[in-house]
């Protein structure tokens, strides 16, 4: 499959938003949200990471990107478990045992040991099971055998719910798109398991991390820490981690979005020592090549059911890549945002849109459109209006109105972040980059109104997205 084949609409909501404890996150209140969205004639639902996240909650800096958020297994009752115990048995056995789970055995190990050294990363253990010594790791295995065997379950419990939560998506002609991050958190299982593959020092530190240069969002940059790749070692190996990477994903999700696509390009370097993220420098990333040999070992046919996230700084090496995969040889879509589009004239401005670009409102990193409209100097609110033609000045209006743009757009699939669809002010913001607290928090208070679903396929109906993704 293609990710967008035909004119649609999606809606971006994590689960950690739906209604509810996030106990039920993949349980009765996702899939009253499922109904809902069908009422709505949305097609694609966008969720942010979905592994488990790291004591600042935030989805892109999980403690796995393999392993799925133990939180939102449900516990069974007493009597439950004694019921399932035995038909699972057989299942749960053969999902292990299966190699497309060989991620498994890392995550449960990892998982029992942050529990046992109280939540320490992996590099305050002791020596020999930071350095993953064959005969630590057996010791540690044995000494938690019980905990080891627990994650486990949970992760398949979680794949099970998963798989009914995708089951029933598709049957409401709905696709889900998932959200790969660049790079996977230092403190996670993936990097404790191949710190091979990283920038890190004899001691296991980081040589350089990952951030970006001074932008929209900071004036200093964003430092986000994360440790590098060793590119050349990914070559060597025929850029075997990411494909299964990415493959895993793509057992979970008809569609995905890659995080910072611009890092295949070249990436900024900042040294480990640096406080901020300006005094870093570009360096190449893996290029075309990194894409020729995914599309080589997904052995598909059609297109690849990629997004690419190229928001940042505009390179010449990132317009080659990607002008090269947005191409007719390759055709995959890109990413615009509305609220970037007003300031100047740009690529982000609607009448440059095409086809073959994923439109959004805003996303996971913006204010709210109500939010952004407010905080507008009042010659960029007065250049909104008469882009718009919405003769409202509040807020909301605005919101309702950059809605209106996305769908009539010339873009195939336009994404509303569910705030923007309610019309919601700065108050609903999902995150602030540059930021380390208050993000991540915000929660629908009850399921989306009814009369939302209708207006929204009325609004579908009038701008010709109504079929996609069936």
């Amino acid at each position: 499959m293609t990710t967008v084949e035909t004119r649609a609409a999606g809606i971006l909501l994590h689960l950690t938003s739906l209604p509810g404890p996030v106990e039920e996150a993949l349980g009765a209140p996702a899939h009253a949200f499922l109904d809902w969205m069908g009422r709505a004639a949305l097609r694609y639902w966008q969720v942010l990471p979905i592994g488990p996240p790291d004591p600042s909650h935030s989805p892109y800096s999980a403690l796995s990107d393999r392993a799925g958020n133990p939180r939102w297994v449900p516990r069974d009752s007493a009597g439950e478990r004694t019921e399932k115990r035995a038909e699972d048995e057989a299942a749960w056995a053969a999902w292990k045992a299966a190699p497309e789970q060989r991620w498994l055995d890392d995550w449960v190990l990892f998982a029992a040991l942050k529990e046992r050294f109280e939540g320490a990363p992996w590099w305050h253990w002791n020596e020999g099971l930071k350095r993953r010594d064959a005969s630590a790791l057996a010791a540690a295995r044995q000494e938690l055998a019980e905990r080891v065997e627990a994650h486990g379950r949970i992760q398949f419990r979680f794949h099970q719910a998963w798989k009914r939560l995708h089951r029933a998506a598709r049957d409401r002609g709905v696709r889900l798109l998932g959200d790969l991050p660049m790079y996977p958190a230092r403190d996670s299982a993936e990097v404790w398991a191949r710190p091979d593959l990283f920038e890190l020092d004899g001691d296991l530190h980081p040589v350089a991390v990952a951030g970006v240069p001074p932008d929209y969002f900071s004036a200093d940059g964003q430092r986000w820490g994360n440790p590098l790749y060793r590119w050349e070692r990914h070559r060597e190996e025929g850029f075997a981690w990411w494909i299964e990477r990415i493959r895993h994903q793509l057992r979970r999700f008809d569609g995905l979005r890659l995080d910072h696509f611009r890092g295949f390009a070249s990436y900024w370097r900042v040294p480990a020592e640096a406080p901020t993220a300006a005094g870093g420098t570009w360096v190449p990333g893996p290029g075309l090549a990194f894409f020729e040999t995914l599309r080589d070992s997904l052995a598909t046919e059609r297109k690849l059911p990629l997004i690419l996230e190229d928001l940042g700084e505009v390179t010449p090496d990132l317009v080659t890549l990607r002008d090269r995969l947005t191409g007719p040889d390759w055709g995959l879509p890109t990413l615009r945002v509305l609220q970037f589009g007003f300031a100047e004239d740009n690529e982000h401005t609607p009448h440059r849109l095409t086809p073959t670009t994923v439109v959004y409102t805003g996303t996971h990193d913006n204010d709210t459109s109500a939010g952004w409209y407010h905080q507008l100097p009042e010659d960029t609110q007065r250049r909104v209006r008469l882009y718009t033609g919405c003769g409202e000045r509040d807020p909301a209006s605005m919101a309702r109105a950059l809605v209106r743009l996305a769908y009539t757009s010339v873009a195939n699939l336009a994404i509303l972040p569910m705030q923007d669809a309610l019309g919601l002010g700065s108050e609903a913001r999902m995150n602030t980059p540059g930021t380390a607290t208050g993000n991540w928090s915000w929660q629908l208070t009850a399921p989306p109104p009814a009369s939302l679903a209708e207006a929204l396929r009325r609004l579908a109906a009038v701008s010709g997205r109504e079929g996609g993704g069936r």
